[in-house]
């Protein structure tokens, strides 16, 4: 799930592109201070590290990771914040045991709050 999807264009902005592996298609999220990406996952996973390819400009400064066995929450300073360019960014993250995953984009670069990701991968392993 996502919070939201640009003019509500699922077919061009829709969260399938963030795993479609096309550097032609991404997910962009509508106007808002706070947008998010909640995966599930069919079994539990113990997660270890993020990859995030954000759209210049429309990326977050600040990224918050909640999920059901998370004690606390990790968060994160993104580079590509400061970077003009897409370029996929790869974030260790304390190894967590989960079912669900919430990603939170907080202090969007972008004056209007949207959030542009190309590509968005989780690596762990399924237990």
């Amino acid at each position: 799930r996502v919070s939201s999807v640009l003019n509500r264009d699922v077919k061009q902005f829709g969260k399938k592109h963030m795993f479609d592996t096309s550097e032609e298609t991404c997910w962009n999220s509508d106007q808002g201070t706070c947008q998010w990406v909640t995966l599930d996952f069919p079994r539990t996973v113990k997660v270890s590290q993020l990859h995030i390819q954000f759209q210049g400009g429309f990326s977050s400064r600040l990224c918050t990771l909640e999920g059901e066995e998370l004690v606390s929450h990790a968060s994160w300073c993104p580079p590509a914040c400061f970077f003009p360019l897409r370029a996929p960014h790869r974030f260790q993250v304390e190894e967590t045991v989960l079912d669900k995953l919430k990603i939170t984009f907080e202090n969007s670069t972008d004056f209007f709050g949207r959030i542009v990701v190309y590509h968005l991968g989780v690596l762990g392993e399924r237990l």
